[in-house]
């Protein structure tokens, strides 16, 4: 059965469906990675041939491509949201993670680019955990 999964943006003006197997989820540490989600690492599922379908929105996406690089990022002109996009001239969809909805069950195939890794992102797991923000009951 083939798999299939639906994204969309905060601002829920971008809709896309994805039809096809993943077969890469990696947490990418690199600089650039890191720059352009604000966090320890990207979360990005990759395919060579999974189909991407937009619902509505396409035209609120932009495209960033750092001069020089093979780095591109996708997003919502409107919210900010990191959108899939089609790399390595079609050969390659991009998901990240985080846009997807409903409950997707693939793990971390693995961490990449750990050289570049933060120096506060060690032994994370440690620090305290809450439900919801601190200091909120």
């Amino acid at each position: 059965m083939t798999a299939r999964n639906s994204g969309s943006c905060l601002c829920k003006k971008i809709n896309f469906k994805i039809e096809g197997e993943f077969e890469s989820f990696y947490l990418c540490h690199c600089d650039r990675c890191r720059k352009d989600s604000g966090s320890a690492h990207a979360a990005n599922l990759f395919s060579s041939t999974a189909n991407l379908k937009w619902i509505s929105g396409q035209e609120n996406i932009k495209t960033f491509i750092l001069p020089s690089t093979e780095h591109i990022k996708s997003f919502c002109s409107t919210c900010g949201s990191a959108m899939p996009n089609i790399q390595m001239e079609g050969k390659l969809l991009m998901v990240p993670a985080g846009c997807l909805d409903g409950d997707f069950t693939m793990k971390p195939t693995a961490h990449i680019f750990l050289s570049d890794k933060a120096r506060w992102d060690e032994n994370l797991e440690i620090a305290p955990r809450f439900e919801e923000f601190p200091g909120q009951s």
